[in-house]
């Protein structure tokens, strides 16, 4: 994730409501209108791993109330008041016994309601525990839903949200939603992708840039521009019929300045406060630093991300229950496949390790991959779990976001030859991944929607585009794809986001392109797409690409030739990353294709005498399976 900045007039609004912050706790710090009753998660199930639940109760002079209820298996332990009376937690434990159904939890006052609510139990569906997360044999394909396709116009412009649609602002939002998603997931399908990953999707009540979602003002409500938690479970459901999994991107770091606990904050320290406003310094290498200075550290913990993103504290054991609650609510309520976590190094690390054993307790083949933005290779390792150079630190987190070979690609495919540069670059990471407790795990892409757009950063070269997606496709680790990709889209992130977050052709009534289709795309997108068509689809009969090892031989001449091998089953990678026809012997690579007779090339169905010699055509990638 990256900084988005207001523009001056919000950015003074929220300079100066973010003072009102750091000065005026205790007690609400607007006019915060109190509900008659908030009670967050707004309903569990029996059956969890865990049996101790706490519900957040949030109303006017709640602290003052006694509670009480009466359902078999389902006990008060206790209930704590904080700072402000306005809140109440409740520490409750269920029974491995206790049955699906409804009780009401009742707050009295002076021998009077004061208030009440029903409170759920629900049945959890039947395997939910066993739930399978992504894996190397999937394709992860990464979208903005705002600006992927408007399926629903009737909730562009909802009364009380703060940011209306306008698309002719390349930072405001768009009109896209989840009835979009939902209207093209045969696109997705029938492109060959495997997983979706999509941008926050929560409530951003925010005045300007709220299309993006890094913002949260309620973590249990789908933002209505978007749509309805049943229309995001709908399209779980749908999405998982055809063979899609659904990753939810969360944010454990900050909220948006809106957020209602915010405008009323439970406690001094729900929130990193300072005299005045302080922003992080962005340094993720100071916590694995060993000679990091604590000033340093914790500028990055506790600084804000920016002025509209509140920092909230997780050594707080009440933020920290909140957030890992609420995770595990999303999981169970929309059958989610996978989490990505925002900014992994940016809360507190023993928080993020509690929210995985928790989350893995629960789903113990559950997915979770972590954004840890470092570029380099030892930093990273830090973060995967069961780190192998650590201060005896776990993250739990399986997967990590693989920045140091997103890195690499950005020159590899474009430069000339030489002994740290080119296909080179790609080589020395890959040397480097003993430093990994599970290399396989680590997420790869060429850009996402932080960064520039590929074809932007190897300058539009169409045969750099197909070399890389190939090589993405087939190297070893979890692939990722930005919306877009396969359409050539371009853009450069210092023109301002919206540059590299365009809208999807076709994806708007009335526009005057559709890349849905293919009459609607060039002849140059179509090359694109049907090359990672035919790769994506290939990629998923491969045992080999999907659970095999990696082994590669050191680039010589521009060319690089990698192996990956399940078994009976191996695959070849040969990428001329030259301007120059290549002759290459494969007598180098017997210790691999000892017992092999034959290349079959996937792209072309041509089969080729795997002994001898193989002919290359300047800037290509060939995969061959290899056959006996």
């Amino acid at each position: 994730m990256k900084i988005t900045r207001f523009p001056l007039r919000h950015l003074q609004q929220a300079l100066h409501f973010a003072f009102l912050l750091f000065i005026a706790f205790p007690g609400p710090v607007s006019a915060q209108v109190i509900p008659e009753l908030r009670v967050e998660p707004p309903f569990w199930w029996t059956g969890m791993k865990n049996p101790s639940l706490q519900l957040l109760a949030y109303g006017k002079d709640i602290a003052a109330t006694t509670v009480s209820f009466n359902y078999p298996g389902v006990i008060l332990r206790d209930k704590v008041s904080v700072e402000n009376p306005n809140y109440l937690f409740l520490n409750i434990e269920i029974a491995a016994d206790a049955k699906p159904g409804k009780f009401v939890i009742s707050f009295m006052r002076n021998r009077k309601v004061a208030y009440q609510y029903s409170y759920e139990l629900r049945q959890r569906k039947e395997g939910s525990a066993d739930r399978k997360g992504f894996s190397p044999a999937d394709v992860i394909y990464l979208l903005m839903p705002d600006r992927f396709a408007n399926g629903d116009p009737s909730n562009d412009n909802i009364p009380g949200m703060l940011e209306t649609a306008n698309r002719s602002n390349p930072s405001g939002r768009h009109g896209g939603d989840i009835a979009g998603i939902s209207k093209n997931l045969n696109y997705l399908s029938d492109l060959g992708i495997t997983a979706l990953w999509i941008n926050p999707l929560l409530e951003n009540n925010n005045p300007a840039y709220s299309y993006h979602g890094y913002a949260i003002t309620d973590f249990y409500r789908i933002d209505p521009r978007l749509g309805t938690n049943e229309d995001y479970v709908n399209l779980v459901n749908e999405a998982q019929a055809k063979g899609i999994k659904v990753i939810k991107d969360m944010i454990f770091n900050h909220c948006g300045i809106n957020h209602w606990f915010i405008k009323d904050l439970p406690m001094s320290n729900w929130i990193h406060r300072f005299p005045e406003f302080t922003r992080s310094n962005f340094r993720a290498e100071a916590l694995s630093d060993p000679y990091a200075s604590e000033y340093d550290k914790n500028r990055l913990l506790q600084g804000w991300f920016d002025t509209n993103m509140p920092d909230l504290d997780q050594r707080n054991p009440y933020v920290t229950n909140y957030l890992i609650q609420n995770s595990i609510w999303w999981i169970e309520y929309a059958g989610l496949d996978g989490i990505r976590l925002d900014t992994q190094p940016y809360p507190y690390k023993e928080m993020i390790a509690e929210w995985g054993r928790r989350v893995y307790e629960e789903y113990p083949d559950f997915s979770i991959v972590g954004e840890a933005w470092l570029n380099q290779e030892g930093m990273l390792a830090y973060y995967q779990k069961d780190a192998i150079i650590s201060d005896d630190y776990n993250s739990y987190l399986p997967s990590v976001t693989d920045f140091p070979l997103y890195e690499a690609t950005k020159k590899a495919f474009t430069e000339k030859e030489g002994w740290t540069e080119g296909m080179a670059r790609l080589y020395y990471v890959f040397a480097q991944d003993f430093l990994f407790s599970d290399p396989y795990m680590k997420v790869t892409f060429l850009d996402n929607h932080d960064v520039n757009r590929y074809f932007n950063t190897i300058n539009r070269d169409l045969s750099a585009m197909k070399m890389a997606l190939t090589f993405l496709l087939t190297t070893r680790g979890i692939p990722q794809i930005y919306y877009g990709t396969e359409l050539l889209m371009d853009g450069a992130e210092h023109k301002g986001h919206g540059d590299i977050r365009w809208d999807f052709p076709g994806g708007w009534k009335g526009d005057s392109t559709n890349a849905f289709v293919r009459e609607g795309r060039s002849k140059d997108q179509n090359e694109v797409f049907d090359h990672l068509k035919q790769l994506l689809r290939w990629r998923k009969s491969s045992k080999a690409i999907a659970r095999g090892s990696l082994r590669h031989f050191i680039p010589f001449d521009g060319v690089y030739v990698y192996f990956r091998i399940a078994g009976d089953e191996t695959v070849m990678v040969l990428i001329n990353n030259s301007n120059d026809e290549k002759t290459i012997d494969t007598g180098r690579f017997t210790e691999v294709t000892s017992g092999f007779n034959n290349a079959l090339d996937i792209m072309t169905g041509q089969s080729f005498p795997l002994h001898g010699k193989l002919t290359s055509k300047g800037r290509t990638a060939m995969v061959f399976e290899l056959k006996k």
